[in-house]
């Protein structure tokens, strides 16, 4: 391995051997406690520290980082004590998470550090949306995210290079190539000759470089680092290198050739780099034992202290608490009307107009824009074309398409970077074409934006808009009511309006909310409702039933869709004292407003068009049984769709609708 002293001088070179020194003396200690079965896990990333490190030294302090379960050197070079790191891997309330999350599953803002989840690939577009808000704030700053040669299998790692290749944005992708994806080795994992070989197919600079020079790796990376900023352009760096441990200490490495391991310790980071600087005289052996040294006591100090943490006493309330950031008023930088009771709202001095569902979103976007300086819309096809629904038409020419961005075809990667947006100050609204095709960006909603408040104080302030439902004959792929599979994840809002007035309101109130709302819109609703709508800003709390009807045989709980299902049965049977309650939130539950209906009526229908099989009917159903049986007179009825995909033929659909089966249904309930 070759050392070049270069420019650096010498007491750059030995701030450089202690940075690299440090992570590797570190690791030997947790090993040992290891065996002495004093910790529980450990994941190695001895044999890799010059990547960590010397990417680390590269970048600058308020650059943000991404690193992965073998980049400890990121966090001790960014200066994170070692005895919170300690109480971070046993589990303490003292550490990064409260004891929520383990080894390096966690993040800092004070340090600039993102933490990783467990799918490895989806960080890489958090980056993206790093570097899109250092691109629109123009400051001179790049964003850097890690990955090993696994995760390159990974869509996310093609989409997170794809968008950062087509926005033209400042970010290091590097690659750790250690030969193996836990136990799958290379040749298994991908055909090209070398991952670099794909950076040009992205449109994008690439280098492989030798990932155990701490040199090479800093002064490449400073390279690229002042040429992402000045051209505006990504970079992708393959850092070839090798794990001399297992993917964790009790996965072992028989799969590994021997040879390969006698190979690879001849090139070890740490100890080639110290034997040149004895060698040129830039250290002494009297230096390197006196730093040794100094470590091993500021070690051994750490874990004392990291050991010494008290004891969690678990608390329902805290731990409930901390999944969402608070909505405070105090730091609003904007005044809002705040809208209770909507039916009340002519009343209330408001100058209101006659608006259609679309068009009360479409003003509520507007006027988000106006508000919030730092609000991105992103979306296939929202910026000239207005979207598929042309809810979005004409915002690009009063906002420009930095701010309303059209989006390549890869919806975890935008919503990755609306995170990564989220980290840098920005509010984000993304835009599914319909919301069916949430899935393909399903990991990054459930697992980062969802989870990422309570793992580590960040919050994630992103609204995605998801056109909703059937009734218009689009088939199983564009009619879905998919609700439900966010109203089960704590750290997600879901709101779901069903007039006008309300689609303004609470989409107002998503985008002013730190948490990551799930916003949805009915399709059919968009042309066919229309109501009056205050010209003001305003918003409608997320949270709060709305009461439709009040009435004393039945109480339909419903939402979406279903209020005017309600509403229309309701109106052709006056013979029953109907109770209608617009729940418009399903996460969370106004519990309040459902009691109060039950109280009134003693019976009730739960009315949804999602499938009837793990509906939140489901869920509203039971907490009734459990929290107001003394107050029912019959049992909880739902009426749902049919448990099927969604049918493109319309008798077919009409059929599988939930409203087919509504007089049925309040039939059984009046004759019980």
């Amino acid at each position: 391995m070759h050392f070049s002293q270069q420019h650096f001088s010498k007491q750059q070179l030995e701030e450089f051997y202690r940075a690299i020194l440090l992570p590797r003396m570190t690791e030997e200690k947790m090993l040992l406690l290891l065996r002495q079965g004093r910790i529980s896990k450990w994941f190695s990333g001895i044999g890799q520290e010059a990547i960590s490190t010397g990417a680390t030294l590269a970048m600058q302090q308020d650059e943000w980082i991404m690193p992965l379960h073998r980049n400890l050197g990121v966090f001790t070079t960014r200066g994170l004590p070692l005895d919170k790191l300690i109480m971070q891997w046993q589990g303490s309330k003292q550490g990064y998470s409260k004891g929520r999350e383990r080894s390096f599953h966690f993040g800092t803002r004070e340090h600039h550090i993102c933490g990783m989840i467990s799918h490895l690939g989806p960080q890489m577009s958090v980056a993206d949306g790093v570097a899109l808000a250092y691109k629109l704030k123009k400051e001179n700053k790049a964003a850097l995210a890690f990955c090993g040669e696994g995760a390159t299998s990974e869509g996310d790692f093609h989409e997170a290079l794809n968008v950062a290749a087509v926005w033209d944005l400042p970010v290091i992708f590097i690659i750790e190539n250690n030969g193996y994806g836990l136990s799958t080795p290379v040749q298994e994992q991908y055909r090209c000759e070398n991952l670099i070989d794909r950076a040009k197919g992205y449109g994008m600079e690439g280098v492989q470089i030798d990932g155990n020079n701490i040199l090479t790796v800093y002064d490449t990376i400073k390279g690229v680092r002042e040429y992402c900023i000045e051209k505006q352009k990504p970079y992708l760096i393959e850092c070839m290198t090798f794990r001399m441990r297992g993917h964790e200490e009790a996965s072992g490495t028989k799969y590994v050739p021997e040879e390969l391991f006698e190979t690879w310790q001849k090139k070890d980071p740490v100890k080639t780099f110290e034997e040149w600087l004895l060698k040129e005289n830039i250290l002494t052996t009297v230096d390197v034992e006196s730093i040794k040294t100094e470590f091993k006591n500021y070690i051994n100090t750490a874990v004392e202290k990291g050991f010494a943490a008290t004891t969690i006493t678990p608390s329902a309330k805290e731990e409930e608490d901390d999944v969402y950031a608070t909505c405070g008023t105090a730091d609003k930088k904007f005044t809002v009307n705040v809208i209770t009771d909507v039916d009340g709202i002519h009343q209330q001095g408001f100058n209101l107009l006659e608006k259609r569902f679309i068009d009360a979103i479409s003003e509520g976007l507007y006027q988000s824009m106006l508000t919030h300086d730092n609000l991105i819309l992103m979306g296939q096809d929202i910026a000239e074309y207005g979207g598929a629904f042309k809810i979005t038409d004409g915002l690009v020419n009063k906002f420009g398409k930095e701010r309303v961005r059209n989006t390549p075809l890869c919806e975890s990667a935008i919503i990755g970077a609306a995170l990564g947006l989220s980290l840098e100050g920005y509010k984000s609204v993304v835009e599914m074409q319909f919301a069916d095709f949430v899935t393909a960006g399903f990991n990054q909603i459930i697992n980062n934006l969802a989870k990422i408040h309570y793992r580590w104080g960040q919050n994630s302030d992103v609204v995605i808009r998801m056109p909703a439902g059937g009734g218009v004959g689009a088939g199983p792929f564009h009619s879905q009511s998919n609700e439900a599979w966010f109203v089960h994840t704590p750290g997600l809002k879901v709101v779901y309006p069903s007039s006008p007035v309300e689609a303004k309101g609470l989409l107002t109130a998503a985008i002013n909310d730190p948490n990551p709302v799930m916003y949805f819109e009915h399709k059919a609703l968009y042309r066919s409702v229309s109501g009056l709508v205050p010209e003001a800003y305003y918003e409608i709390p997320i949270g709060k039933a709305r009461l439709i009807e009040e009435g004393e045989d039945i109480a339909i709980i419903t939402y979406g869709a279903g209020v005017h299902w309600a509403l229309e049965y309701a109106g052709k049977h006056p013979g029953i004292s109907f109770d209608i309650l617009d729940l418009r939130t399903l996460l969370p539950l106004d519990y309040d407003a459902i009691k109060a209906a039950v109280s009134r009526t003693g019976r009730i229908l739960v009315l949804h068009e999602d499938t009837l099989t793990g509906g939140i009917g489901a869920e509203i159903a039971a907490w009734i049984q459990e929290h107001c049986f003394s107050l029912l007179d019959a049992p909880v009825m739902r009426c749902a769709s049919l448990d099927t995909p969604v049918p493109f033929n319309v008798e077919l659909e009409k059929n599988f609708m939930a409203k087919a089966r509504l007089d049925e249904c309040v039939k059984r309930l009046m004759e019980y």
